[in-house]
């Protein structure tokens, strides 16, 4: 039996685990919640997934989403 994990690492290196797996380019909050669209201001805290890795070892399957903070200017372009 193999127990998954996901886990968020933001850019300070700190992680946290969260529910569930992400996909390149999606835009999370700070608990690694993918955000609905369109977002309600450009002064929303958001997240990119830039990056994932999966490891292995006896029983756990951990896959670790590494994200980036992306700027209030970018986020312009989701806002209604």
């Amino acid at each position: 039996m193999t127990i998954d994990e996901y886990y968020i690492v933001y850019p300070e290196g700190e992680s946290q685990e969260i529910q569930a797996p992400l996909g390149i380019d999606e835009l999370v909050d700070l608990n690694g919640s993918a955000l609905a669209l369109p977002l309600p201001s450009p002064r929303t805290i958001a997240y990119r997934v830039v990056k994932i890795r999966h490891t292995e070892e006896r029983g756990t399957h951990a896959v670790f989403h590494y994200v980036e903070l992306v700027p209030a200017r970018e986020l312009a372009a989701y806002c209604r």
